[in-house]
């Protein structure tokens, strides 16, 4: 069975590029385009890995991954790890995930190579 990857993004382009590059390689990955859409997709379903961007409307990366930790740890569930994206070098937003000890930061463009070894080395 695939592993499966949710990717939180709102750029189409991104979540298209990533979706083909991670069925290629044996994954299935859902998509989502807000973080209010990654909240419900992952109340209703279990995720080996979270691939998020920073910069979302309503809610940005951040935020959305406190709240997911919030809701997995209320339903008594595993973390899941989380691989942020972004386009933007904010310092703060870093610090933010870095004190959150994601599994990887990536700024865009990032090699492909970069991404997949991310996953690799942190899907459960």
């Amino acid at each position: 069975m695939a592993k499966r990857i949710l990717i939180i993004e709102d750029e189409q382009i991104i979540t298209k590029t990533l979706q083909k590059l991670l069925k290629t390689k044996g994954y299935d990955a859902d998509v989502v385009n807000s973080g209010k859409e990654a909240l419900v997709r992952v109340k209703e379903n279990d995720f080996n890995l979270i691939i998020c961007d920073i910069m979302m409307p309503e809610m940005d990366g951040i935020v959305t991954i406190k709240a997911i930790r919030k809701m997995r740890e209320a339903q008594g569930k595993l973390l899941i790890p989380e691989v942020i994206i972004t386009g933007y070098a904010d310092e703060n937003k870093y610090k933010s995930a870095v004190a959150l000890n994601v599994a990887a930061y990536l700024y865009k463009p990032f090699e492909t190579k970069e991404l997949l070894e991310a996953i690799k080395n942190n899907i459960l």
